[in-house]
């Protein structure tokens, strides 16, 4: 008994260090990408000297205020046509049935293995033959429906017991009052990680605004850092602060829904 206990705490101990030295590989990089940014302008890094004014300059000239604005408006617009129709689809796929059902979902899966470069030509011409190059529609109509959302709700539903929706519909619920009173309150872990992968992917997302714009006004985070990459080359303070300040948002999004997204990771299993 103590032989295998000592073994158990070992194994505990050695999983431990292992976790530990993995954040701190991971970690690292981050580190240094911060503490370069707090250092005054043309000093190396030095504790005593650390300083926020490299924030306000990369700020003021980056203007991330109007990419900000951008990004946001985009990423919220299209994550939230990304959880309508993956509710919608995903409900469809899980509990009605109809012929040809399994086959759509075998499309749904096949989207996921076709990288969107390679349907930027076809894209593209329909937002020129629609008038909409150069205009939010460019940045938010090409990934208003993802399979990714589609599949993962649909597996989320499955976990639900159906009886659940027997006994809303036995009090005179219909399909729509089902799914919006008893399905979406349950899949809220689900609806949390498809909101997190869609926001951040889409704040993000260099490819569409480089491709499918061309204004400034429209210019978003990504395109913003770039674009003071190019001009900022040999100023890594200025460089790492504007790194810092496009990435922050994400992060604190991503700490914030982190419970609700590990929840939803973990229900969701591959079920048929």
């Amino acid at each position: 008994m103590g032989k295998y206990f000592d073994r158990s705490r070992a194994l505990e101990l050695l999983t431990f260090i292992g976790l530990l030295v993995g954040a701190a590989l991971v970690l690292l990089p981050l580190g240094a990408v911060f503490l370069v940014s707090l250092s005054p302008s043309g000093v190396g890094v030095k504790i005593t000297g650390l300083t926020f004014a490299n924030y306000q300059e990369a700020w003021r000239r980056g203007n991330f205020l109007l990419a900000f604005l951008n990004s946001t408006l985009v990423a919220i617009a299209v994550t939230g046509f990304q959880v309508i129709t993956s509710a919608l689809a995903g409900y469809a796929l899980a509990r009605l049935k109809f012929r040809g059902r399994q086959a759509i979902v075998l499309g749904v899966l096949a989207t996921l293995v076709i990288p969107f470069q390679l349907l930027v030509i076809p894209i593209f011409l329909v937002l020129k033959w629609g008038h909409l190059l150069n205009t939010y529609g460019a940045l938010i109509l090409p990934t208003a429906a993802n399979g990714f959302g589609i599949f993962l709700l649909r597996q989320y539903f499955l976990t639900i017991p159906v009886e659940l929706e027997e006994a809303a519909m036995l009090d005179g619920a219909n399909r729509w009052q089902v799914l919006w009173r008893v399905m979406l309150p349950l899949a809220r872990p689900a609806l949390v990680t498809l909101f997190l992968f869609t926001f951040i992917g889409e704040w993000n997302d260099l490819f569409k605004p480089l491709v499918f714009t061309t204004r400034p006004e429209l210019r978003t985070v990504q395109l913003a850092l770039a674009e003071f990459q190019e001009q900022f080359t040999s100023s890594w303070q200025l460089l790492m602060a504007a790194v810092v300040i496009g990435t922050l948002p994400v992060v604190l999004l991503f700490l914030a829904g982190q419970r609700q997204f590990m929840r939803g990771i973990a229900a969701t299993g591959i079920k048929n």
